[in-house]
């Protein structure tokens, strides 16, 4: 996958659902890490061979917005929802 979605609590997961939907849609393979603690997904998410993840939490979405990650630089953004497909699409 290019793309790893790490969602952390029960919202975060129903959304990861429609944003994976939407991002395979658009032709960008990804996946979901939903088990264990925040550590192990993002191993998981490294050892996947994925450029990105996105961390999608409770207070991120309280905020509107999921934090996209570059597993590469560590280097890490805050982008809104509404332009989280377009962001991923254009990497």
């Amino acid at each position: 996958p290019t793309v790893a979605v790490i969602p952390m609590g029960e919202a975060a997961e129903t959304r990861a659902t429609g944003i994976i939907a939407d991002l395979r849609r658009a032709g960008v393979a990804c996946d979901m890490g939903y088990r264990g603690n925040m550590k192990k997904r993002m191993q998981r998410a490294n050892a996947s061979g994925a450029a990105w993840a996105v961390i999608l939490g409770d207070d991120e979405l309280a905020r509107g917005e999921a934090a996209i990650r570059n597993l590469g630089t560590g280097e890490q953004e805050a982008v809104s929802l509404d332009a989280l497909i377009g962001k991923l699409t254009a990497l």
